[in-house]
């Protein structure tokens, strides 16, 4: 799988994208990530990525030139199978475990960080696929959606967690499913013990007891 991430910080993403099970998964081929500066595909010297708005107010707004260069650049567009453009925004649908499921079948990921007062719409009605928020909140950018973004599908691509069955039955799995509760050794610390049923060896009982442990 190929992840492009189109942004304004490309240093943003330095150290973010190499670490843990994201950078396992890169060296391992799993995925490609592609980190672009958008103005690098500005018109002018001054390498310009955003403009005031018509009309008036408060602000900055990104421009569609860069955005679009970028895109052709990359040979991408609106529309193509087994690939999804997509837009970090406000006021997208909120982001959640079933959509990253169905981005983690895709060959290409596209994601453009948004950022000060907005993108220009004709960036969402021609370019892109999906806006998508990561939640009922304002972020200064985009980069740390695209993370969020980024980590929640990688880790569903199969062999990238090392063991397929690490995703199944987890929190979010299902809608409204959250995972059990979880314990180590030691068996009892500070006199705080774990529930005698995960010591029984009765995979029946702990598996009953995992159910009605997982918050619905």
């Amino acid at each position: 799988m190929t992840i492009n991430i189109l942004t304004l910080f490309p240093n943003y993403f330095d150290s973010t994208l190499k670490e843990s099970i994201l950078g396992r998964a890169q060296e391992s081929n799993k995925i490609s990530i592609n980190v672009i500066n958008i103005r690098d595909y500005s018109t002018d010297k001054h390498q310009t990525a955003d403009d005031r708005p018509f009309g008036g107010g408060p602000g900055m707004v990104m421009k569609i030139e860069p955005i679009f260069n970028a895109l052709q650049e990359l040979g991408i567009k609106k529309g193509q199978v087994n690939s999804k453009i997509i837009l970090t925004s406000a006021k997208g649908p909120a982001f959640n475990q079933q959509i990253a499921t169905g981005y983690a079948q895709l060959d290409n990921l596209t994601i453009i960080c948004g950022h000060y007062e907005g993108v220009d719409e004709r960036v969402v009605e021609h370019l892109i696929d999906e806006e998508i928020r990561v939640g009922d909140y304002v972020l200064t950018g985009g980069e740390p959606a695209a993370n969020i973004i980024v980590d929640a599908v990688t880790r569903l691509i199969p062999g990238v967690l090392g063991n397929d069955q690490s995703n199944k039955d987890e929190s979010h799995s299902r809608p409204g499913q959250f995972t059990h509760p979880q314990y180590t050794r030691p068996e009892v610390f500070n006199n705080w013990s774990i529930p005698k049923v995960l010591l029984s060896g009765d995979h029946q009982k702990i598996n009953t007891w995992r159910e009605e442990h997982s918050t619905k």
